[in-house]
């Protein structure tokens, strides 16, 4: 029995040592290849990483200053790990263009992030999509009818009655001797303009109070990293750290709020008959209402999808301008030498009217420096939205593998000494004899990204900034005021988020100079 049972061991035994030798074989086979494969590959220099965590740890409160430090060492092309997650970080021009011009398809992906799909309806905005039919719809959709040349054009009557409001604001703090609190009036003004515009009136009191805290969370909370999108087995921690039951809070908000609008206006439209009009006439709510009705685009959208896009013209509205803004009025505040210079220059255009008007902006041309400068240094998104390759692709000769994320460090770019002399001066002048723009031609100044997923708003966002501007520089004359509140008025220290902001409020003193009526 014993001889038996040896016997059939002995042919188990032999196949299964053949087995294992034939694996761990096999096992140094594909360890060779690897190694082959990654000797035959260019890959972008890295930085040393941790297993698991990869580079996370290096990351600090201002991501877009940690990778500028990171690209003084290891190059304005580098590769870092974000968890299991390679990602490819962009700090100069050159490769800007490769990523967003030459090789601009293959990078037309967004990475997938569970905070989008909380808090953008399964990532059905144009920002966040993924590239593909839906995200093509969706552009045209904005590009066509929401945010052209002519719609944005319509909406000078809302801009100008917002501005007015906002110009009789600060008359009433210049009548009591009270300093002007600009970053609270900026943020009030950006967002009521984006409100009429897309919703065809303003929310003040307590409906403003419903919209603009949940979107100011919203902002916060996109601009956070999620550790579970990189380490997928650590997803739980957004719950334990209530990341996740926030992002859940936050939405239903929004969500409970825009249903409450769309519901209104259809009722209206019941009441009122059709309310159709002209394209031109009318906010974006009821375009995109009268395209879900009439299928005039040739595919269906529901009203996610239209809540989805109002929630993106808030966010890119809003917060974009408010920030830019606050920056303009800083450094002019910072350099009063600068300051006086615009004021010449638009009194000058104006000449003696009492207002100015958007037809007076194309011949502000030290205005438009101001602004561009401004953008250079402070541009409101640090680091653009990450984008993500498609298929394997070089960029400046590295290898980069699909499935990559890639962030452009516009903040570096912009700061960068091979293309701009004395690059940490504020100095507009540099724009009068430049035609280098920020509406994603020049890579040197990307504060809108460029290719497909460039911001599609650039024109209205621009319109609001100049004029805003122009009338405020016309109007008043602006002082840093006296004690703690101007030392917090001339610091640069910046808060985190998506967006970048001052970490203290904007105030200042304002006057009104004898040449201008009142």
């Amino acid at each position: 029995m014993a001889n038996f049972l040896n016997g059939i061991f002995s042919l188990w035994f032999i196949p299964m040592q053949a087995f294992f030798i034939i694996l761990a074989f096999s096992t140094i086979l594909n360890l060779l290849s690897k190694l082959n494969s990654n000797a035959e590959k260019n890959s972008p220099p890295s930085p040393p990483k941790l297993p698991i965590i990869g580079n996370l740890h290096q990351l600090g409160t201002l991501i877009h200053r940690s990778l500028h430090s990171f690209a003084q060492t290891y190059g304005p092309v580098m590769l870092l790990h974000f968890g299991k997650v390679p990602v490819l970080v962009v700090s100069t021009a050159e490769a800007a263009r490769e990523v967003m011009k030459t090789h601009d398809l293959v990078f037309s992906n967004r990475p997938h992030s569970k905070l989008n799909d909380i808090l953008l309806y399964d990532s059905k905005d144009v920002a966040t999509a993924p590239y593909g039919n839906y995200w093509r719809q969706m552009r045209s959709i904005c590009v066509l009818h929401l945010l052209s040349a002519k719609k944005v054009q319509s909406f000078g009557a809302v801009r100008e009655e917002e501005i007015s409001i906002l110009m009789e604001e600060i008359k009433k703090c210049c009548s009591s001797l009270m300093p002007v609190n600009l970053t609270d009036l900026f943020c009030n003004l950006t967002n009521n303009i984006v409100c009429k515009a897309a919703l065809g009136r303003r929310y003040s009191g307590e409906g403003g109070t419903k919209l603009r805290e949940p979107l100011n969370e919203m902002m916060e909370l996109l601009g956070a990293e999620v550790i579970g999108d990189y380490i997928p087995w650590l997803d739980w921690l957004g719950t334990v750290n209530g990341m996740y039951g926030r992002a859940k809070r936050v939405a239903k908000q929004l969500d409970e709020f825009l249903d409450d609008v769309i519901d209104e206006d259809v009722s209206k439209r019941g009441h009122d008959g059709d309310g159709d009009g002209d394209d031109e006439q009318t906010d974006l709510l009821r375009v995109m209402l009268r395209i879900q009705k009439t299928n005039s685009m040739g595919f269906q959208i529901d009203k996610t999808t239209i809540k989805a896009l109002i929630l993106d013209m808030f966010a890119a509205g809003t917060d974009t301008s408010f920030s830019i803004l606050t920056w303009i009025m800083t450094e002019l505040l910072r350099h009063p030498t600068v300051m006086q210079k615009l004021q010449g220059e638009i009194r000058n255009v104006v000449s003696g009217r009492t207002r100015v008007t958007e037809e007076d902006l194309s011949s502000m041309h030290y205005l438009k420096a101001v602004i561009k400068e401004t953008f250079r240094l402070h541009p409101p998104g640090p680091l653009l939205i990450p984008r993500e390759s498609m298929e394997d692709v070089k960029v400046m000769g590295y290898d980069i593998a699909k499935g990559t994320q890639v962030i452009v460090n516009a903040w570096t770019i912009g700061r960068d000494g091979c293309y701009w002399e004395q690059p940490l001066e504020f100095k507009p002048e540099r724009f009068l004899n430049n035609s280098i723009d920020v509406k994603g031609h020049d890579f040197e100044l990307i504060p809108f990204g460029a290719g497909r997923r460039g911001c599609p708003g650039i024109v209205f966002a621009m319109n609001v900034i100049e004029l805003v501007l122009a009338k405020l520089i016309h109007h008043f004359d602006w002082e840093v005021p006296g004690g703690v509140v101007g030392d917090q008025t001339l610091d640069m220290t910046q808060k985190a988020g998506l967006t970048i902001h001052r970490k203290f409020p904007l105030v200042a003193t304002a006057s009104i100079p004898t040449c201008i009526n009142k």
